[in-house]
């Protein structure tokens, strides 16, 4: 599996907080079954990582991972804030690229209220050449309500990202049916876990593509997206036999 959202960087955001930590949750992805993870720290007022702290980070956490024997590649990129998208020109953005792709960049959802704008910024990013990659909108309270706030974006040209510990439940029963509901729509394209920790927010990866009944549909949001962005190839088709099916019709329930 590829995972395209964490914050496995020690020291610059509210993930790990030491190399060592670090070294632990890479075990545990690799566990898991992840072969790749995207470090994306937090670029925003609070956390406002600059693309040389990023980069500096990738490049130290990759020669630990190399001496300590654990396979898991690790690739650049950033969650940006969307108010961090006015902040920067085009270039600077494009050092956020996911998974060290430069034409991808992973923006992330409030918490609170919806950015009405979104659609607009997305737009603004494509017209530069960039697919926004919308991370967890299913742990906003707008869309537990709504789904369908997402079509505009979508329909702008961005991919949704999911966030594991939602999808298998372990997050509660609102963004468990959110992303229910956004699955159902067609309007999610990749599960990532977003891990802070080991312990916060773990991986499980692996949970919630089986939460998922497994098959084409969990392999195409944890392995064919993120690879397509990787490796900067065509986003596949969703695989048509999956389409509106997932635990709600395979007799599964969110743990």
């Amino acid at each position: 599996m590829i995972d395209l959202h964490s914050h496995i960087l020690p020291g610059v955001d509210d993930g790990v907080a030491t190399l060592e930590e670090s070294l632990e949750l890479a075990r545990t992805a690799a566990e898991d079954g992840i072969e790749v993870i995207a470090a994306t720290p937090h670029v925003r007022d609070d956390y406002p990582t600059s693309a040389e702290t990023m980069e500096r980070g990738v490049a130290v956490l990759r020669e630990r991972l190399a001496a300590s024997g654990i396979d898991l590649c690790v690739l650049p990129g950033g969650e940006l804030a969307l108010d961090r998208l006015d902040g920067h020109d085009i270039e600077q953005l494009r050092r956020f690229g996911l998974g060290g792709n430069d034409s991808y960049l992973l923006v992330e959802t409030p918490y609170h209220a919806w950015p009405l704008d979104l659609g607009d910024r997305v737009f603004r990013l494509a017209v530069a050449g960039i697919t926004a990659v919308i991370g967890h909108p299913e742990r906003n309270a707008a869309v537990q309500e709504d789904p369908g706030l997402l079509e505009p974006a979508v329909r702008s040209g961005a991919l949704v990202q999911l966030t594991a510990a939602s999808v298998d439940g372990r997050l509660g029963r609102r963004p468990a049916q959110a992303s229910q509901g956004l699955l159902h729509r067609g309007l999610a394209h990749l599960i990532a876990s977003d891990a802070h920790s080991p312990d916060i927010r773990a991986v499980g990866m692996a949970a919630a593509a089986d939460a998922l009944g497994g098959g084409d549909l969990a392999r195409w949001l944890t392995v064919d997206v993120p690879r397509s962005i990787v490796d900067g190839t065509a986003t596949p088709d969703r695989p048509a036999a999956a389409r509106g099916r997932a635990w709600w019709s395979l007799g599964r329930r969110p743990r």
